[in-house]
C-alpha cells in the first residue's frame, strides 16, 4: 500500500534537516527523504564549521531571521544536549566604502548591536593573525562565531525522529505530482508516497527538484582549504574571530582551527563564487586541482603569512545562486500545497533552524509570521544573474579527495 504522510520533506541537509524537526515537534505525521546519508558531504552543508553572525550587510531584512536562529540554535543544543555554537566573534572587513565594512556597520548602528570598528593596526594590534592592507577597516561583532554543521544536521535529525517523524536514506527522488484530489504524489526508487503538503529542500538539486527554479538556483562549485598555522595560538577560536573580507582579489571568507573531535584541524578559508564554475550537482567535478589551491593559497599568504604553513585539506562543496543572491523561501505559484527552501547561495546554513521554522509554518499553514518578503519567487522574474558562467582548463588534478 502507498503510505500517507501530512508533510513529506525532500533534502535533510541543513535546511530540511531543521524543517523535519520542527513539523514533527508540532506533531505532524512527517517523513524525510534524503538520497545520500545524514550528514553526507556530497553538497552544501559539510566542511566543520559555518559562520554565523548577527551584524548581516547582505540586507537588514535579515537582521529579525538572524535573532530567531540563534534562540534556535541555543534551544536545539538544549535538547540534543551537545554544543553547537561556538562565539569566537566576528570581523566584516574591507576598504571603508565596500558593502562589506560599510553594510555590516550599518546593520550594527541601525540595529544597536555591540560592536567595534577598527583600522588594519588595531586589527593586528588586536588579532595579529590580520595582515591586511592600510586602507583595511573592520566591524568586530562580539556575538558572532561557528556552527558545526555536520552536527548541527545531526541533532535536527535524529530529534526530529525522537518526535515521530520517519526517515528514508539512500533514496532518490524521481519525481513528485498533483493529484486530482490535491494531495501530491512522491515517486522515489524505492517506492511512492502520497503526502497532503510537500517541502522541497533538495540543495544544490533543488533546480532538478522544483522547475520553477530550473534557471534561477544554479549550482557552482567550490573549493575550500584548511592550512596549518604556523603560529596556532593566533588561530585558535580565542583569538581569531571569523571573518568576511573584501579585497581586491575578491570577497574571501575564514574561520579559526577548529578540531573539538579529532577532525581535520587548521585555519579554513575560502573564496566566495572560488572560479565562477557553474555546474550539475550530479556531474560536479569533485577532484582538486593545483590552481583550486594556489587560488586559495596565494590569498592567505597575503593576509594571513602566519596561517599559511602546509595544505592539511581541500574539500569541493556547491553553493546554489539565484541572481540576487538572497534566498527563495516560498509556496511554487501554480502548487500552493508545495513549498521550497533553495537558493542560499553560500551565506544561508547560520539560519538553518529558522528556515526550518519558516517551511515547517508554510507548509502546516502557508503562511508565516517571519517576514520573508525578501525571499518570494515573484522578484526573481524579471531578476539577470550578477555573473556569466565561467569555464576553465584546468591542470591534472594534484590531489583526488572527495568534499
Amino acid at each position: 500500500m502507498t503510505k500517507h504522510y501530512d508533510v513529506i520533506v525532500i533534502g535533510l541537509g541543513g535546511m530540511g534537516s531543521a524543517a523535519l524537526y520542527h513539523l514533527a515537534k508540532r506533531g505532524i505525521n512527517a517523513l524525510g527523504i534524503e538520497r545520500f546519508e545524514i550528514p553526507h558531504n556530497m553538497g552544501s552543508s559539510h566542511g566543520l564549521t559555518r559562520i554565523i553572525r548577527l551584524a548581516y550587510y547582505e540586507d537588514l531584512s535579515y537582521v529579525p531571521l538572524l535573532r530567531r536562529s540563534y534562540e534556535l540554535w541555543a534551544e536545539l543544543e538544549r535538547e540534543f544536549g551537545e554544543q553547537l555554537f561556538y562565539q569566537t566573534g566576528s570581523i566584516d572587513m574591507g576598504p571603508e566604502d565596500s558593502e562589506v565594512f560599510s553594510g555590516s556597520l550599518r546593520s550594527c548602528l541601525e540595529n544597536d548591536f555591540e560592536h567595534e570598528v577598527l583600522d588594519s593596526r588595531q586589527l593586528r594590534a588586536r588579532f595579529p593573525g590580520y595582515r591586511m592592507p592600510a586602507e583595511t577597516m573592520a566591524v568586530f561583532q562580539p556575538q558572532g562565531g561557528l556552527l558545526a554543521p555536520e552536527r548541527c544536521i545531526s541533532a535536527h535529525a535524529q530529534l526530529a525522529q525522537h518526535h515521530d517523524a520517519e526517515i528514508r536514506t539512500g533514496e532518490r527522488v524521481l519525481g513528485w505530482g498533483i493529484l486530482s484530489d490535491e494531495r501530491v504524489a512522491v515517486r522515489t526508487d524505492a517506492g511512492r508516497y502520497l503526502t497532503e503538503k510537500l517541502v522541497i529542500c533538495g540543495g544544490a538539486w533543488a533546480c532538478k527538484l522544483a522547475p520553477a527554479l530550473a534557471s534561477t538556483a544554479i549550482p557552482e562549485r567550490q573549493a575550500l582549504i584548511w592550512l596549518a598555522p604556523k603560529q596556532p595560538a593566533w588561530f585558535s577560536p580565542e583569538r581569531f574571530p571569523v571573518w568576511n573580507g573584501q579585497v581586491e582579489e575578491g570577497r574571501y571568507y575564514g574561520l579559526p582551527e577548529f578540531n573539538p573531535t579529532g577532525n581535520t584541524p587548521g585555519m579554513k578559508l575560502g573564496r566566495y563564487h572560488h572560479r565562477g564554475e557553474t555546474c550539475d550537482p550530479d556531474k560536479v567535478d569533485r577532484a582538486l586541482y593545483e590552481e583550486d589551491e594556489t587560488l586559495l593559497r596565494g590569498f592567505a599568504e597575503r593576509y594571513f603569512p602566519d596561517g599559511a604553513g602546509e595544505t592539511l585539506d581541500m574539500v569541493v562543496c556547491m553553493f546554489t545562486n539565484t541572481p540576487d543572491e538572497h534566498f527563495v523561501l516560498d509556496t511554487l505559484p501554480d502548487a500552493p500545497q508545495v513549498s521550497v527552501a533553495a537558493g542560499f547561495s553560500g551565506h544561508g546554513f547560520k539560519m538553518a533552524s529558522v528556515v526550518g521554522e519558516v517551511m515547517a509554518d508554510l507548509a502546516q499553514r502557508g503562511e508565516t509570521r517571519h517576514d520573508i518578503a525578501l525571499h518570494r519567487l515573484a522578484r526573481l522574474e524579471k531578476s539577470t544573474p550578477r555573473r556569466p558562467p565561467v569555464s576553465t582548463r584546468r591542470a591534472p588534478p594534484r590531489l583526488n579527495r572527495e568534499g
